[in-house]
């Protein structure tokens, strides 16, 4: 179970990366924004405590119970990966530039191309468009696909993102997986 870092370890992880949790033909991908301070502390993705991103994910049917994000090396054995459309770390992520959004979209490209995942899953309507530029892009399903991965895009699952309720964000993520499981 993770700890709480301290404020030095924060200020320490500004810039700091996390490792991919990746594996070659996951079924989905999921891409995150940037990591935070809190994630960049303890080298886990989405590890801020008010982050949903592991209750929709457990909502939304894919693992078989709530994870810690210290159980995040679990996932390739459930077919999911976790990647960041930006690697490094930042307190907001108002604090990355559109080029680094647009480096970080190419760089996607590559990992998605290497690593063949069916589905990619960006959790960030707003890194979307703009690291793909797509300014209409819109949550759910999108038209076409990035090097043979079908793309949806789901909403972000930062507790600062109030319009996404967690049984509404659950919700999303269960939709995600009723088509991923469909094929």
């Amino acid at each position: 179970m993770r700890t709480k870092p301290t404020k030095d370890e924060l200020a320490a992880a500004y810039g700091k990366t996390i490792d991919d949790v990746i594996a070659p033909d996951l079924d989905v991908l999921f891409c995150g924004i940037n990591p935070g301070l809190y994630s960049g502390a303890l080298g886990l993705h989405f590890a801020r405590p008010g982050n949903r991103f592991w209750p929709a994910l457990y909502r939304g049917g894919f693992t078989p119970r709530l994870l810690d994000p210290s159980e995040q090396d679990e996932l390739p054995g459930l077919g999911l990966g976790i990647t960041n459309v930006v690697a490094r770390t930042t307190a907001r992520a108002d604090e990355l530039t559109p080029e680094e959004f647009c480096e970080g979209g190419r760089l996607l490209t590559a990992r998605v191309a290497e690593y063949r995942p069916r589905w990619l899953a960006v959790v960030g309507i707003t890194a979307f468009r703009t690291a793909f530029g797509l300014p209409k892009a819109k949550i759910g399903p999108q038209d076409g696909e990035i090097t043979r991965a079908r793309v949806w895009v789901l909403p972000n699952p930062s507790g600062l993102n109030a319009h996404w309720t967690p049984a509404a964000l659950g919700d999303e993520f269960g939709r995600l997986h009723a088509e991923v499981h469909s094929e």
